[in-house]
């Protein structure tokens, strides 16, 4: 077990060569070729759901953490078959730009198209297995079901076509928000609330800021395959400035709801991050940098990534503070309501 790996790839999208892979375990080896940095965004959304059914009594452990595992795989899958069908596809080919910041199994010959889509088979079927378990959990509610479909309509149909035709960033904002975090809610308290899809509206324009903030990385790359990504549509610098745009409104939309007094005042704490996105503006109001900038990180930055780094950054920071100030929001409604009413 080569827990060092574990951590690595946990924490960045670790580049491999051929020789390291096949000293992986396998767990390494899952890691590695789901891109697991990036699930941090999937369980972030689980823990919101989980944090807004506990607010109205509703929260149970394990419906929660089946839920979670199955959203996590849900992702993985996704990922997997991400590689599988622009490899398929010929994305990947002449040193497409996904092939120079980090580990494409195929295209890199880490895999082969058997072992890859084994990966994806299993871990897809341990995903769907967890929805079928939450939906007979709950006396097989249709609602359930649906929400289960939606989530494999976009796990099967993101990368093709959805990406190739501009609506892959409304899936994004889709899935992280209304799906994972109200259908999440839903699952666990069989009861549908729109507060909490607008709620959870923060958040999910944080992960879209994510995906946009890598189509901008490699919009020429995607013009020239013939993604019609929503940068590739609008333009570098029209897709840089909504990027800061979502970021904006997030905090906005945060605000509003406390002066509705959905969220009490310690929502607020969300404003924290607000100094990371000061940082971070003036570089969204500029191109890409035609080298690595010398403060970016050698070896681990990713690069040639750059706007996705600024914007994962962000969304990490923006949305410890979100489940932080969802905690402490939640535990003053339980345990001291007279404080708030």
């Amino acid at each position: 077990m080569n827990f060092s790996m574990w951590k690595k790839a946990l924490l960045i999208i670790p580049s491999v060569t051929k020789s390291e892979w096949d000293a992986l375990d396998i767990i390494s080896r899952w890691l590695v070729s789901t891109r697991a940095a990036v699930l941090v965004m999937t369980f972030i959304s689980a823990a919101l759901a989980g944090l807004f059914a506990w607010r109205d009594g509703a929260f149970q452990f394990l419906p929660w953490f089946v839920l979670t595992l199955g959203l996590i795989l849900a992702h993985a899958t996704n990922n997997l078959f991400n590689d599988y069908t622009d490899y398929q596809r010929g994305v990947d080919k002449d040193n497409y730009y996904r092939n120079q910041y980090g580990p494409q199994p195929l295209a890199h010959g880490l895999m082969t198209t058997t072992q890859l889509l084994t990966y994806t088979a299993v871990t897809g079927a341990l995903a769907a297995l967890l929805g079928v378990v939450l939906i007979a959990g709950n006396g097989w509610d249709p609602t359930i079901w649906l929400l289960l479909g939606l989530g494999a309509f976009f796990v099967l149909f993101y990368t093709w076509p959805l990406k190739y035709i501009a609506l892959g960033e409304l899936a994004v904002l889709i899935v992280w928000g209304p799906l994972m975090i109200g259908g999440g809610y839903y699952v666990l308290s069989q009861a549908w609330s729109w507060n909490v899809v607008w709620a959870s509206l923060p958040y999910a324009l944080g992960v879209t800021t994510v995906i946009f903030g890598k189509h901008i990385d490699k919009l020429e790359g995607d013009r020239e395959k013939g993604i019609r990504t929503l940068p590739v549509l609008i333009g570098e610098k029209a897709a840089r400035y909504s990027v800061v745009t979502m970021m904006v409104l997030s905090y906005l939309i945060i605000v509003t709801l406390v002066a509705f007094r959905y969220f009490t005042p310690l929502m607020l704490v969300v404003l924290l991050a607000l100094p990371l996105l000061r940082q971070l503006w003036p570089l969204f109001m500029q191109p890409k940098p035609e080298t690595r900038p010398d403060w970016w990180p050698e070896g681990q930055g990713g690069w040639p990534l750059y706007f996705v780094g600024l914007a994962f950054r962000h969304n990490r920071s923006f949305g410890g503070w979100f489940m932080l100030g969802l905690l402490v929001d939640t535990l003053l409604r339980i345990y001291a309501p007279a404080f708030w009413h």
